[in-house]
């Protein structure tokens, strides 16, 4: 695709009202860019504003199913759209039988009710990154951490970072959550990912989980504080008192729970933290 004449504009949130939740999942519309479109079970909340104007790029943060559900779904039925992923991401949209097998073990029964369908991007479909490429008005980096084939965008034009999970969850004025699921959390390159995001001097921080904040410095410190309090919870090995200071901390905001289940946070942490010890 030449992406010389891709159409920028005022980036937009759209609320996927993910189970009919507000605030729990949001996609970026950036022009002729959508960015992570969140889930097949709410790709109904963006057709009609992407069958006005469909996407040439569908860009992925990382491949979790709250972010890049869809991806195949949308692809199909947009069939001049290229997707975007990282290299370590790329053969899972392909072929996502591993990717759902690992997603069957941690959400089970529940599997299809939240996410709904996850079909194969085409390989002659994707446009795979490493970090370090420009594309049209974007720049990519490679933000390890939250997942090992994270990546980042900065639209130079906004001046807005579109960091998917690895900034953290911030719902509203509330507090900033480190999401750390399973299976490959790695919070040293968290951190190295935090001060890539921090080079950029982004004027704004437009996370999946949810929304778009301006205290660029603050979230990020705050972030990088969190990391440290989790991992320390986590290495008490008490779930339940892990699941309670992780409730207290977001004071009860239901949309917290949606976006990041803080058992599956422990889980991650904890997973973590056994590789850690074992290497």
């Amino acid at each position: 695709m030449d992406l010389s004449d891709l159409h920028d504009g005022e980036p937009q949130l759209v609320d996927v009202m993910h189970l009919g939740n507000p605030r729990v999942i949001g996609a970026w519309r950036v022009g002729d860019v959508l960015i992570d479109p969140g889930p097949s079970s709410s790709v109904a909340t963006l057709l009609p504003g992407l069958d006005a104007e469909p996407p040439r790029v569908i860009a992925l943060t990382h491949i979790h199913l709250d972010h890049a559900g869809a991806a195949g779904t949308l692809a199909q039925r947009y069939p001049q759209a290229e997707v975007w992923v990282h290299e370590r991401g790329a053969p899972h949209l392909i072929d996502p039988a591993k990717l759902l097998a690992s997603a069957g073990r941690l959400y089970g029964e529940h599997m299809d009710r939240l996410w709904g369908e996850f079909l194969a991007v085409p390989a002659e479909r994707i446009r795979v990154l490493r970090g370090g490429e420009r594309l049209s008005s974007f720049r990519v980096a490679y933000t390890p951490g939250h997942a090992s084939h994270h990546v980042s965008y900065l639209h130079e034009t906004s001046g807005i970072a579109f960091t998917g999970d690895v900034a953290g969850v911030r719902i509203g004025s509330g507090p900033v959550i480190a999401p750390t699921p399973p299976p490959d959390i790695d919070l040293e390159a968290w951190r190295s990912s935090l001060q890539v995001i921090e080079a950029w001097r982004p004027r704004r921080l437009a996370v999946t989980h949810f929304g778009a904040h301006d205290d660029v410095a603050t979230q990020l410190a705050a972030l990088r504080e969190h990391l440290g309090e989790v991992e320390a919870w986590a290495a008490e090995g008490d779930l339940e008192k892990f699941v309670a200071q992780m409730r207290a901390r977001v004071a009860g905001d239901a949309a917290y729970a949606h976006a990041l289940p803080p058992e599956q946070s422990y889980q991650g942490l904890a997973r973590y933290l056994s590789k850690r010890a074992a290497a």
